[in-house]
């Protein structure tokens, strides 16, 4: 399989192509290295269409995306591609477990997506959820995390205020028990 030409192959993206891609990409390191060259990929619609596949990928194979968590980090910083890339991204990263020498740069990166109300809700609610995950590593974050999700609680969609609201409760429950 030629996986930019599968991906491409359609005018619309689907989930049974996104899986079938993510599974022929499964089966080695060298169709998961031409899944993630389609995802950095300067080609807007290829990289979008990739996306996908790299989240369902990373699903069933965490093994192969951990080495290329370098990668989807770079692509948190891009302003240069849609928003599938930025959002799939971050529901790869909510699902693992990121390695220490990201945790800095990914905690800044969600950080500032969470105070910008022109980033997508998805992409909101993943870093949310990221934050949240690394708090249980860097105490430090979690004041910080708690009142930017309580300042904005009032002003954001039902997707925010749901999982706002599920890691404040967590946060206060981490709290009590100390």
């Amino acid at each position: 399989m030629n996986i930019s030409k599968q991906l491409l192959s359609d005018h619309l993206q689907s989930k049974e192509l996104a899986v079938r891609v993510a599974d022929f990409a499964c089966a080695s390191e060298a169709n998961f290295k031409e899944l993630m060259d389609c995802f950095v990929s300067a080609d807007y619609v290829l990289a979008q269409r990739a996306a996908w596949s790299v989240r369902w990928a990373a699903a069933k194979r965490p093994d192969l995306i951990l080495p290329n968590i370098g990668m989807l980090v770079s692509q948190l910083q891009r302003t240069d591609v849609h928003d599938a890339v930025i959002r799939n991204s971050l529901g790869v990263l909510e699902a693992l477990s990121i390695p220490e020498e990201f945790h800095g740069e990914i905690m800044h990166i969600c950080f500032g997506f969470i105070q910008n109300r022109n980033v997508p809700i998805a992409a909101r609610a993943f870093s949310l959820s990221i934050l949240f995950n690394l708090s249980k590593v860097y105490p430090e974050i979690e004041n910080e995390l708690r009142i930017i999700i309580e300042e904005n609680m009032e002003l954001e969609t039902a997707a925010y205020k749901s999982r706002g609201k599920k890691i404040l409760k967590a946060l206060r429950k981490k709290a009590m028990s100390f």
